[in-house]
């Protein structure tokens, strides 16, 4: 199935600094890309890895679950450390909690995560309803496009496969087990008007991991695709100064040529 047009993964091979993007549930590299080429712009190497049964239509997401997207960054983590000395993760959504079980596994191979309004559970009914719903249905309406700015859209499927989704309430609690095992320094950019992903869920992350270099910061002007709404300028400059201060090297001369 051919991807669509915008949700292609992206890579940039710049400097010795790395970072690892993870994009959303039913969602594509598309909602990331800005940030991702505000850093590759700055001399930093970033991979946007396209997860699989994502980037094409729902139903090829109703054959794929959570190992096979953890799989996917796992494996583009492992490429960029081959080139990288430093390297981050970051991530979107479901991205946040796929960059915080990579940072749990990793410990010092990751030198900090930075994300945006992360997932740590699925709330409601639904979470109650998705064993026995998800052979009866194969799809609810879709979460993607939740953005205050006018005129910006996400690149999104407009279905939630079921089979899928249950997937991902198993990942978000083998993910919440592992919180404590995090250890690096984090920055959590997060939205109090988010209709996808409550605040609650940065709450319980940064009450779990073991973090001590922790900056929460709220994203007062935009929705939960906050990485395309009004606060993506912020976004981006939090995390660039955030990298800045634990990867010495970045922003030396000869640094972006890899020297």
């Amino acid at each position: 199935m051919p991807v669509l047009p915008g949700a292609e993964p992206y890579r940039h091979d710049g400097g010795e600094v790395g970072v690892l993007f993870c994009h959303g549930f039913t969602g594509s590299p598309q909602s990331l890309r800005p940030w991702a080429e505000y850093l590759a712009e700055r001399g930093l190497s970033v991979s946007v890895p396209l997860l699989p049964g994502h980037g094409t239509r729902w139903e090829d997401m109703q054959l794929t679950g959570w190992p096979d997207w953890y799989a996917e960054v796992d494996r583009e983590l492992r490429a960029l450390r081959e080139r990288c000395a430093q390297v981050f993760v970051a991530g979107l959504s479901m991205g946040g909690a796929l960059a915080l079980r990579l940072a749990a596994k990793y410990g010092d191979a990751i030198s900090g995560v930075a994300m945006v309004n992360p997932a740590n559970k699925v709330h409601g009914l639904t979470a109650y309803a998705l064993p026995v719903a998800r052979h009866l249905v194969r799809s609810t309406p879709g979460i993607a496009s939740d953005i205050a700015k006018e005129g910006s859209e996400e690149l999104g499927y407009d279905r939630v496969p079921l089979h899928a989704a249950y997937s991902l309430r198993n990942f978000f609690r083998i993910v919440d087990g592992e919180l404590p095992q995090v250890t690096q320094p984090l920055l959590l950019l997060h939205s109090p008007q988010d209709h996808v992903v409550p605040p609650a869920d940065s709450a319980r992350i940064l009450s779990r991991v073991s973090s001590t270099d922790v900056r929460e910061i709220l994203l007062e002007q935009s929705y939960h695709v906050a990485t395309l709404d009004n606060d993506a300028d912020r976004i981006f400059e939090e995390t660039h100064a955030f990298i800045g201060r634990l990867a010495p090297s970045l922003g030396k001369e000869g640094t972006a040529a890899g020297g």
